[in-house]
């Protein structure tokens, strides 16, 4: 008997994001391949009802933002494409204290609103902080 399990999006193994795009160009390639383009403006307001520093920075290309911007962006993107499973690879690298706070917030969020999240992170506290279950 094979198991097959199709993840929708899987993201983060560093930030992943076009650097030679706008935040907004961004946001839309994520969009390419749905199917249901009508949910894009109200996903486009769930972004950035997370991540408001990202409308404001709308038309700044993605190479130029800061890493905890570009870290927002890479999340963000992912929760474009409206996936049921999300691989976030060390998601708190090189960010500062208040940002790693506010990504871990975000996470939670976004597994509470139904997303799937497999996280793989070094900084175990805040990890198991914010996991519903876990493996060392």
């Amino acid at each position: 008997m094979a198991l097959l399990v199709v993840f929708t999006y899987i993201l983060l193994s560093s930030v992943c994001i076009g650097a030679n795009l706008t935040v907004h160009e961004n946001l839309r390639l994520a969009t390419y391949c749905r199917k249901n383009r009508d949910k894009i403006p109200e996903d486009e307001e769930r972004v950035f009802s997370m991540f408001p520093r990202l409308k404001e920075r709308l038309w700044q290309l993605g190479g130029t933002l800061s890493g905890g911007k570009q870290q927002m962006l890479a999340v963000a993107r992912a929760l474009m494409m409206r996936g049921v499973i999300m691989l976030l690879d060390e998601p708190s690298m090189g960010l500062s204290p208040i940002l790693v706070q506010e990504i871990f917030k975000t996470i939670r969020e976004i597994n509470e609103d139904g997303t799937t999240v497999l996280l793989v992170e070094q900084n175990a506290n805040m990890a198991l902080k914010t996991a519903n279950g876990y493996v060392l």
